[in-house]
């Protein structure tokens, strides 16, 4: 893939950034030495390498998902000027 003078001038407005035509010319060799690395990445087989979240093997540490706090309704309204059935009682303000 190569990127022309029309390209990076489009990138180079949606980002914002003012350039000048010779710098657009520079910028131009740039991108495509990046599009060209990355085109030689693309060539790698991998598909029998699993994903990875990290370079070291590790595993991941999670705790266990379980409830370890609960039935705390009455505490959680204790301090409320007015419940019902372990919820709120706030008054009406849109009629």
């Amino acid at each position: 893939m190569s990127v022309d003078i029309a390209t990076v001038k489009r990138v180079a407005k949606l980002s914002r950034i003012a350039i000048t035509d010779e710098r657009a010319a520079s910028m131009q060799d740039e991108l495509n030495t990046i599009l060209g690395f990355v085109e030689q990445l693309n060539e790698l087989d991998v598909s029998g390498v699993e994903p990875m979240t990290s370079v070291v093997d590790m595993t991941m540490r999670k705790r266990a998902d379980k409830v370890t706090d609960g039935d705390k309704a009455d505490d959680i309204v204790a301090n409320a000027p007015a419940t019902e059935d372990h919820f709120f009682l706030v008054p009406k303000v849109v009629e």
